[in-house]
């Protein structure tokens, strides 16, 4: 059996109504944030984060994470026209951990910059969001 070629990678996006102008063109993303009359309960302190996978024979691609409860059907992937898989998660800043479902299989990211050993005998992927 070949093993599986796979790459993934975690970029952080600009929210879909951040005007064009209010992005840095060295980065391509920024967060604007909108004063709500909550602020615990705020989600303009969410950032959208992307998860891409490129694993072009799967069949299907989830996201399980601390973010969703380890529950993978909660964040479906997208597939793109390259054959990669994408995910737009709004996340409000913290550390996550987290690892995607691919045709079944769980795998840890391997784009990661950080990885974590998980009760399972394997890593957990791990993305920090900032404020």
């Amino acid at each position: 059996m070949q093993p599986r070629q796979l790459q993934s990678s975690v970029t952080p996006r600009p929210a879909p109504s951040t005007p064009t102008s209010q992005r840095p063109a060295s980065t391509g993303a920024s967060v604007s944030q909108t004063p709500q009359t909550e602020p615990s309960k705020s989600r303009s302190a969410e950032k959208p984060i992307e998860f891409t996978l490129k694993m072009p024979q799967a069949k299907s691609a989830l996201i399980a994470g601390s973010f969703n409860n380890w529950d993978p059907k909660r964040t479906p992937m997208r597939k793109d026209n390259n054959g990669g898989w994408k995910a737009t998660v709004p996340l409000p800043p913290g550390r996550y951990e987290y690892r995607f479902v691919a045709d079944g299989q769980w795998i840890t990211d391997p784009n990661s910059k950080e990885r974590v050993q998980n009760p399972f005998g394997s890593t957990n992927s791990v993305v920090v969001v900032t404020s």
